[in-house]
């Protein structure tokens, strides 16, 4: 069992992920057990800093609505009535439009004014770039490429790039919180005033994440698409659904009021516990046992902040838990509930 630590009022794993609670301490906040948040526009390089070592994936990347959003979003006359209904001047400019559609970036050269530099990119969704980035690509040596690191090296390299920020796909549940930070809305003005929907409702981690915006280039050195391993794409699945349920219990926190959104993001933290409990019982889990009666015993009622949001950082140290300590072998008996490839979007 992973030991934890309180930093910044978030109860953080630890031992977990091999990332001694000092290491975590000195980083101020670790992405194990924590919400995953926009981009720090003073922490963002920019994506032309990642195409140096992963050309093939900012290639297609280029080729998703995630890119596309940066020219498109704010000539759509459903953005441009949202963004009216909420007295927005700007959708690439106010936080509330930019935290899920754009990536910010804070310009030294002109007083630290924050500039739309792109849509939804690298660090957006693998998180600001500055504090990780040495760490990221030092492979043990000045002859040691990334095809020659030892197991061991790349292990470290791995926990310390995630200790100082960097959402890494190595543990699936931080892909997972990634994906539902934006696709679960939680601005409960946006969505009563504004408009806006309350989440793409329909989103599932694997459909979404394994068709268009699919850039698993690692393993064969930029050279192939690589589809993931059935195993992996059960990790994935699960890890969707409680990276679900974390994000609507967050939801459902700032709820104020019986409307739209409040009832919207309620029924969604219900359906997401319910799909978890059907997991449960075709798996018997231990983390989902744990996810379960953390979810158990909270209540999904208004002005409710505190409770709902403590649950949600205890689901979050579980999540990150669950995609740490299991490679999937354990959880055959959902395979055909994973969506197949030409469910793939």
């Amino acid at each position: 069992m992973a030991t934890t630590t309180l930093v910044g009022g978030v109860l953080l794993a630890a031992d977990a992920v091999g990332v001694s609670n000092a290491a975590v301490a000195a980083v101020g906040i670790s992405a194990a057990g924590s919400a995953a948040a926009p981009a720090d526009p003073h922490r963002v390089l920019g994506n032309q800093t990642c195409v140096k070592c992963h050309a093939a994936e900012v290639a297609v990347w280029k080729q998703t609505p995630h890119a596309k959003t940066f020219d498109e979003l704010h000539r759509r006359p459903e953005a441009r009535k949202i963004a009216a209904n909420l007295g927005v001047q700007s959708i690439k400019y106010d936080g509330r439009c930019v935290a899920c559609h754009y990536t910010q970036q804070a310009d030294a050269a002109n007083g630290h004014e924050l500039t739309a530099i792109s849509g939804v990119s690298c660090e957006s969704c693998h998180g600001p770039a500055r504090d990780w980035l040495e760490v990221h690509h030092d492979y043990g040596g000045v002859n040691v490429t990334r095809q020659s690191e030892s197991p061991v090296h790349r292990q470290q390299r791995l926990q310390r790039s995630v200790a100082l920020g960097m959402r890494n796909p190595a543990n699936l549940y931080l892909m997972a919180q990634s994906c539902y930070r934006c696709h679960t809305v939680g601005d409960e003005e946006l969505v009563n005033v504004g408009g806006h929907t309350a989440g793409s409702l329909d989103f599932e981690m694997v459909s979404w994440s394994q068709g268009l915006v699919r850039h698993n280039f690692v393993r064969s050195d930029g050279k192939v698409n690589e589809v993931s391993s059935r195993e992996r794409l059960r990790v994935m699945f699960v890890a969707g659904m409680i990276a679900d349920l974390e994000s609507s219990l967050r939801a459902v926190a700032t709820a104020t009021e019986k409307a739209t959104y409040g009832l919207t993001v309620a029924k969604r933290a219900d359906r997401a516990a319910k799909r978890l409990k059907s997991v449960q019982a075709k798996v018997n889990h231990p983390r989902l046992a744990e996810v379960l009666k953390v979810y158990g015993a909270v209540k999904l009622k208004l002005n409710n902040q505190a409770q709902l949001t403590a649950a949600a950082n205890e689901v979050s140290k579980l999540g990150y838990a669950f995609a740490e300590e299991t490679d999937g072998t354990d959880l055959a008996g959902i395979d055909p509930y994973v969506p197949a490839a030409k469910k793939w979007k």
